[in-house]
């Protein structure tokens, strides 16, 4: 079983690197314990996104009388609502089988392990490569004393779920768990989030983070920042969290969302000589782990956990090693989006990052009001175009918080990768009305032009 390339591991990261290495010319072996696609099919985008598509729905049929449509809102049927999520990644899922199938790909069906720099073992069978693709994924973190099963549920239980709690406490302000607060707080859930940084989604720009936590309160849905838990518990009725400031919480589900952890342990890793810090593959620039022709890609590399970042890499290490000599990857250039409602959509640096690369007086910044925008008015959502740049050079940065506003990140990505300047982007010519046009008026903004916002 001797191959060109075998990949561990069949998720976003994995398969787009056998499937580009295929195309390459490449023999391939795809080993996958559970099923090929990984969390992002399975248990991770595309059904948590099913579920919000279903969630979008709910809200619009219960505020309809505001745009003139007479209509009653019934239920949520769960039952039909996983129906809906399962047949969406049923279809991707059958499509992915069938891009393997096609490309003429070894596809191992089991768990493996790797036992040398160039030989990795499932079920006994030995397949030797002369490259080494390690993509093993990530899995969900809980914390310490905090035992995951019956009310107390991580994201993989909660997509599952055969009902709508009637309350959850969500522990984790990150993209899942703003993510999952947004679904049960449209489904008519009571939700509670708790946070022990300051603010949600951390990571993103303060001015959208506080522009989310203000949308979230005028839903319904409580914050609680700055906010550590000491002890969970539960029973027959519902679980009890008590924080570390003495606050009582009470509900019926806890969905632990505080983050993902690389899966690399127990899989010969260590063993191999693969050098590990904190569970993440230690790699340079070009996705070499150092030891022989071992590459790792995808959420057991440190940086952004997205399924697009783990699809990239893989395209990268095919190309890599078919001699291509592909441009490496740099994170802050990868787009982001966070689909609660409202989304975050962002790319590149935000204005802190901005600042502490080019000092306070080398950053100028201009923000959109989407209350100026027409199409943005249509959809009854707030937020706003926010655009960073470096003082008299390119934009660095793009941050958008607004419904739909995930669709406009691509425009923001060529923005910020091809470093073009506010005046290059006030110079093209946005469709009228659209969503789109904002990203004009912020870069008019940014130009020294405003014409729908003051200056």
């Amino acid at each position: 079983m001797n191959f060109d390339m075998v990949v561990l591991g069949g998720g976003s990261a994995g398969y787009a690197a056998a499937l580009r290495a295929a195309q390459l010319g490449m023999t391939v072996a795809l080993i996958e314990g559970d099923k090929l696609g990984g969390t992002c099919l399975h248990r991770g985008c595309i059904p948590t996104k099913a579920l919000l598509h279903s969630a979008e729905v709910a809200d619009t049929i219960r505020e309809s009388e505001a745009f003139g449509v007479a209509s009653a809102f019934g239920s949520i049927e769960m039952a039909k609502v996983h129906a809906f999520k399962d047949a969406v990644v049923g279809r991707l899922y059958r499509g992915l089988q069938g891009l393997v199938a096609a490309r003429k790909i070894e596809l191992a069906d089991g768990w493996g392990r790797l036992v040398a720099p160039d030989c990795v073992e499932v079920n006994g069978t030995r397949y030797q490569g002369r490259n080494i693709v390690l993509a093993s994924g990530s899995y969900p973190r809980s914390l310490p004393g905090l035992d995951i099963g019956g009310r107390i549920i991580t994201s993989e239980q909660a997509l599952e779920l055969d009902h709508v709690p009637s309350s959850a406490i969500v522990l984790g302000g990150g993209v899942i768990g703003v993510e999952f607060a947004s679904v049960w707080k449209s489904f008519g859930a009571e939700v509670t989030v708790v946070e022990a940084l300051p603010r949600l989604v951390a990571g993103e720009d303060e001015a959208l983070t506080k522009g989310l936590e203000r949308a979230f309160r005028k839903r319904g849905i409580a914050v609680r920042t700055n906010t550590m838990v000491a002890d969970a518990s539960q029973g027959d009725d519902g679980v009890v969290v008590t924080t570390k400031d003495g606050q009582r919480l009470e509900a019926d589900v806890l969905l632990v969302a505080v983050g993902r952890g690389p899966a690399t342990a127990n899989l010969g890793y260590a063993e191999s000589g693969i050098p590990l810090y904190r569970g993440f593959v230690k790699v340079d620039e070009r996705l070499r782990t150092g030891v022989g022709h071992v590459y790792a890609i995808g959420d057991i590399v440190a940086g952004y956990q997205l399924a697009h970042r783990g699809f990239q890499h893989g395209i990268f290490v095919a190309e890599e090693i078919a001699g291509l000599n592909p441009a490496p990857i740099i994170d802050s250039g990868i787009p982001r989006v966070t689909y609660c409602e409202p989304q975050i959509a962002s790319v590149g640096l935000t204005e802190i990052q901005a600042i502490e690369r080019y000092g306070s007086g080398g950053v100028q910044t201009a923000e959109y009001n989407l209350a100026g925008n027409a199409k943005s008015q249509m959809l009854g959502t707030a937020g706003q175009i926010k655009l960073v740049r470096e003082t008299d050079g390119p934009i660095v940065g793009v941050h958008m918080l607004g419904a739909r506003v995930g669709e406009l990140i691509g425009e923001g990505q060529m923005m910020v990768n091809w470093e073009a300047h506010p005046d290059d982007v006030a110079t093209l010519v946005h469709a009228h009305p659209t969503q789109n046009d904002a990203i004009g008026e912020a870069a008019l903004a940014l130009a020294g032009k405003p014409l729908h916002a003051h200056g």
